[in-house]
């Protein structure tokens, strides 16, 4: 079975969220989320609620590495997308991939829950070898 190497967890209010898109427009979007990560958020109902979905479940993997936004990250470097099936996951680019290299990790995952108000995600780190029996 994989180690375990580290989990995170993030909530963010959806309304903080709006207000930096609405105050820095694409500015900000562009800066935080890659163009596929757009590109979903802006075809869904609830836009501002996915937006910041996406913000919890980057910050939650950040977590789950151990390393906040230092060594060199930057937001685009951890990308949340969906499978065909809806199920998030998670793509690394950059300063995130040299870390998630160094550590080990050979799998991350993300879930990702939100409401009008909150938007929250949990993000688990493993690596190592499956046992064989």
């Amino acid at each position: 079975m994989p180690d375990i190497l580290g989990i995170g967890i993030d909530i963010t209010e959806c309304l903080r969220i709006a207000k930096m898109i609405e105050r820095h427009g694409d500015l900000f979007i562009n800066r935080v989320y890659t163009p596929e990560e757009i590109r979903y958020c802006q075809t869904r109902k609830q836009t501002t609620e996915h937006f910041a979905g996406r913000w919890a479940a980057k910050e939650a993997v950040l977590k789950a590495l151990g390393t906040g936004w230092r060594r060199g990250i930057s937001w685009r470097d951890v990308e949340v997308l969906n499978e065909p099936g809806g199920r998030p996951m998670v793509r690394i680019h950059g300063g995130a991939r040299e870390v998630v290299e160094q550590l080990g990790v050979t799998s991350l995952q993300v879930t990702i829950s939100h409401c009008h108000t909150h938007a929250t995600a949990f993000a688990i780190a493993t690596g190592g070898e499956e046992d064989e029996e």
